[in-house]
């Protein structure tokens, strides 16, 4: 038993663990709303979006999340204007604007050099997580939290059916604009911890290991919160004795609960 309780002896370890139950819950409820809308794509190219709102902030003595959130946010903003005023397909914008704004960080990087870690931006550093990093992650993510949770239901509405949800009076262009911006905001909290590139497993995996178990949306919300919970605490603990960064190894117990998910669903679909 010491053994199984070892990690939970170290400070670092305390830390990595109480960064996961602080971000697991934004992460698996904005993941249901990203898979029901197909936003999918979408959180991947804000993850690599706010890349060159991060160095530019750096250069400036400005808060590196105040930078990664402008990014994110005006890049989500330009590509939805770019989308609606072209005949381009809001995919191929997407993929055109945000890989300009991943180049465009790397580039700022290379050109202004500083003691910016851009791996532990790219991947996280959540064993060097601090109290302050804790604090500000918990800022974030408690508000996006609540909010999802109250308003799930106009959610809801506007990814099933825009049209409807305009009909019922509610207010479709915050609705939409809103949930871009809690996507910015979930990123920015995640980013000490998994960084930007594992951010996308955060915020598309649950919502899709949900979507195969449950067969209504409020459970949903409910099984990818829980399933998120026990992924990112077992993959912290797993990661300790097999000398792994968190991150990665929290991943990959998220695609095998998801590859287990899914086996399961084949198996009820074609009992015979």
């Amino acid at each position: 038993m010491d053994t199984l309780l070892l990690p939970f002896q170290f400070p670092f370890m305390q830390k990595a663990f109480w960064i996961v139950l602080i971000v697991a819950p934004p992460c698996a409820l904005l993941s249901c709303f990203l898979v029901l809308k197909g936003w999918a794509l979408m959180g991947d190219a804000v993850s690599h979006a706010v890349l060159p709102g991060i160095v530019i902030a750096h250069l400036a003595g400005l808060p590196l999340l105040l930078g990664a959130f402008a990014a994110g946010l005006g890049s989500s903003l330009l590509t939805g204007f770019l989308a609606a005023n072209s005949r381009v397909k809001r995919d191929t914008v997407m993929g055109v604007v945000f890989s300009a704004m991943f180049a465009l960080g790397i580039v700022l990087n290379t050109a202004f050099p500083s003691e910016l870690h851009l791996d532990h931006i790219l991947f996280g550093n959540m064993l060097g997580v601090g109290q302050g990093d804790l604090i500000t992650a918990a800022a974030i993510a408690l508000p996006v939290t609540a909010v999802l949770a109250l308003k799930w239901r106009d959610l809801m509405l506007h990814a099933f059916d825009p049209a409807q949800a305009q009909v019922s009076g509610l207010r479709v262009g915050a609705l939409h604009y809103g949930l871009l911006t809690i996507l910015s905001l979930t990123i920015v909290a995640t980013l000490t911890s998994v960084g930007l590139i594992l951010a996308i497993g955060l915020l598309i995996a649950p919502g899709a290991i949900a979507f195969l178990l449950a067969r209504s949306f409020g459970v949903m919300l409910i099984v990818a919160t829980g399933v998120t919970l026990v992924a990112m605490l077992s993959g912290v603990w797993i990661s300790f004795y097999l000398d792994s960064a968190p991150a990665p190894t929290i991943i990959l117990v998220l695609t095998g609960i998801f590859l287990a998910a899914l086996l399961r669903r084949n198996l009820v679909a074609r009992p015979g």
